[in-house]
């Protein structure tokens, strides 16, 4: 089945808004003259410059998502920003389970399953992230934690239209460490075969499943021709908009 290959910049906590502005309009830029349009391109900035990034990029065919949301529409929750509140942005995708929430905020499985309702509620694309640790690899656990993470973190209802999967090896994120093109075919073909159990092979076999672990311009055409990698959740690369395009440019042709 062919997928649209999805690129997607995760600026974390990075961005300053004339900073923001700059780097989004390069990219909007350089979507604007792209004549292959071999991809889909995402940008997820701070909530704090999310109003300048998409103003930036309003009519160019880059699509605006967050970092992640909370469960409920509205309420006392300090701090908290709302599905609702993203889709009003102009958001449209989100990004749910990162391992630095899980890590840093003790997001568990059921949380990110929850949040994931909630962004499929209020017609929010959910980018489901999902990875081991170096531990967990070195001991051969880490495709039944995958699994265990698949399971638990992808709600009933997903399906191709409303879910990316966004598999990213802990020890692999902003270290420079990148997984083996073998490894990371093996796991995502597991992911697909997990999804199929879970959601039914029309619905595994059309949705995106993304790399995320160090993916930048010198490994990214090697990484995105493997039969399961549809794309790529891009770190720190995507702070920089040569290289961010430079990964978008090496999607195959379709």
């Amino acid at each position: 089945m062919s997928r649209r290959p999805l690129i997607a910049g995760n600026w974390k906590m990075n961005g300053l808004r004339a900073d923001a502005k700059a780097l989004a309009s390069e990219i909007a830029n350089l979507k604007k003259s792209d004549t292959a349009d071999n991809c889909d391109l995402l940008v997820c900035p701070p909530f704090t410059v999310m109003e300048t990034v998409g103003t930036a990029i309003e009519g160019s065919g880059v699509f605006l998502g967050a970092q992640t949301c909370h469960t409920a529409e509205s309420g006392a929750h300090t701090g908290d920003i709302s599905p609702v509140m993203l889709k009003d942005a102009g958001c449209t995708h989100v990004i749910l389970g990162h391992s630095e929430r899980r890590t840093d905020h003790g997001e568990s499985d059921a949380d990110v399953q929850a949040q994931s309702i909630a962004a499929h509620t209020n017609d929010l694309i959910a980018v489901i992230c999902v990875g081991e640790t170096e531990s967990e690899r070195e001991s051969g656990n880490a495709l039944q934690v995958v699994r265990e993470q698949i399971i638990g973190s992808v709600p009933a209802g997903a399906s191709a239209q409303n879910t990316v999967i966004a598999y990213e090896p802990v020890w692999a994120i902003g270290t420079g460490k990148v997984a083996t093109p073998d490894d990371v075919q093996t796991m995502h073909a597991d992911i697909r075969n997990t999804l199929k159990d879970k959601l039914g092979e029309d619905a595994a076999n059309g949705m995106r499943i993304l790399y995320g672990g160090s993916m930048k311009p010198a490994n990214a055409k090697e990484l995105l021709a493997l039969a399961d990698v549809d794309g790529g959740l891009i770190g720190g690369a995507s702070l920089k908009s040569e290289d961010f395009w430079a990964i978008a440019q090496s999607c195959p042709s379709n």
